[in-house]
């Protein structure tokens, strides 16, 4: 009987290896089968607001691959055939897209309810073909968008999760190829499992200044529409570079106190169309997206939440010298019909020519010389300096130029 001893033992070893390798290849299985099961959602909602005339609609058949747009009014309903190529699965993102005219804001409640609430990213369009309304746009819809989400019978819970969400997304972004745990397998989506890492995620570590310091609750993106139109702003009416860093200057303001991710579109000319799209998936259903910030090219601005932070839109605000304290919008980035108007002055008119005129002899004139010259007070003449894109360096006058290490510093800061 001893000698069937080690026998035996041997066979009960054999037998347990057997039984781990088998429960190995079972979990192994197990984990593959359950990402065949994995499903791209199906109840995905994508509002768009926005004033009309922003290029909504066309916008949105621009991202369906739609040639011909079909306005619609009120509230309109479209969907975007969404696919995952390395899964070979797809489904369909309903968009929402509300009409310009205040008094349709009462229909957001069939687009944003409380069921939609968790599953809907807003978009928030204005245009370059009207750059003087774009401020007053975005905060006139984010307020119609945060007084709607006041109004929905949501749980403390529910808001406070919700926005706790918005602040994590934004600490984990990563720069493309940053990543510390880079994505071996194209089937691997970033974000499948984004809500039950939320939850176990007690990193409570502050965000930077200005940043989600109004957190709707929402993943948004503020879209910039019909950049075309910016060479026609600068032939037209004598828009610069000054001029469009003022504007993204201040978008970028409010992008950071949203949390929002900031991108110039032309549908027109098909720029940044399908990166968006390919955002929109990735932040709604975890697809990949590998493309960084891009903020060289003037007209085709992108800036992923997250990213940005005042420390380099403040490199902007060196090279346009305001002062964010005292200075507005609205006084630098005019309607043309406004800026005729401020530039004639009083008592006397005068026009940019003029201003000209007087400066080519002598860039060295003060504001209060100006001012005398033209029988108008120094702030008219500051005004129509600054609409000429003229700034002062070093005691003299000279026309605002955006240098390559200039370009250089936004990037890489």
């Amino acid at each position: 009987m001893e000698t069937n001893g080690p026998v035996n033992g041997l066979k009960s070893k054999k037998k347990d290896n057997g039984e781990v390798k088998e429960n190995l290849w079972s979990a192994i299985l197990e984990e593959v089968q359950n990402q065949g099961n994995t499903k791209l959602p199906s109840n995905k909602n994508v509002v768009v607001l926005g004033d009309n005339q922003t290029g909504k609609t066309t916008l949105i058949a621009k991202l369906q691959g739609v040639e011909d747009p079909k306005k619609g009014s009120a509230l309109e309903y479209a969907y975007i055939d969404v696919r995952d190529e390395y899964r070979d699965d797809h489904t369909r993102l309903s968009v929402w897209v509300l009409d310009g005219d205040p008094g349709h804001t009462n229909l957001l409640r069939f687009a944003l309810n409380e069921e939609t609430f968790p599953h809907t990213l807003v978009i928030l369009t204005v245009s370059m073909a009207t750059p003087w309304d774009i401020m007053d746009q975005l905060q006139s819809w984010a307020a119609v968008l945060g007084d709607h989400i006041d109004k929905l019978d949501l749980t403390t819970e529910q808001r406070l999760d919700s926005k706790k969400h918005q602040v994590q997304k934004w600490q984990r972004y990563t720069e493309p190829g940053d990543e510390l745990e880079p994505a071996t397998s194209p089937m691997k989506r970033s974000s499948r499992n984004l809500t039950e890492d939320f939850e176990n995620d007690d990193d409570d570590s502050p965000l930077p200044e200005r940043v989600l310091t109004t957190n709707l609750g929402l993943d948004m993106v503020v879209v910039v529409t019909k950049t075309d139109y910016m060479s026609t702003l600068e032939k037209e009416h004598d828009y610069n570079d000054w001029h469009f860093d003022i504007i993204q200057h201040w978008v970028r303001r409010f992008c950071l106190q949203y949390g929002t991710a900031l991108f110039y579109t032309s549908a027109k000319e098909d720029k940044n169309c399908d990166l968006l799209y390919k955002y929109l998936t990735h932040r709604i259903y975890g697809l990949p997206f590998r493309t960084p910030a891009l903020i060289v090219e003037k007209d085709a601005v992108l800036i992923p939440a997250g990213w940005d932070s005042l420390k380099k839109i403040s490199i902007l605000n060196e090279m346009i010298q305001t002062n964010e304290a005292d200075d507005n919008y609205s006084a630098y980035v005019t309607s043309p019909l406004r800026r005729d108007k401020e530039c004639s002055g009083t008592p006397k008119k005068f026009g940019d020519k003029k201003l000209e005129e007087l400066l080519d002899p002598d860039r060295c004139q003060t504001l209060t010389k100006l001012g005398k010259t033209l029988q108008v007070d120094e702030s008219t003449v500051s005004k129509c300096l600054k609409i000429l894109g003229m700034i002062q360096k070093q005691g003299h006058w000279v026309p605002y130029e955006l240098k390559l290490r200039d370009v250089e510093r936004r990037f890489l800061t």
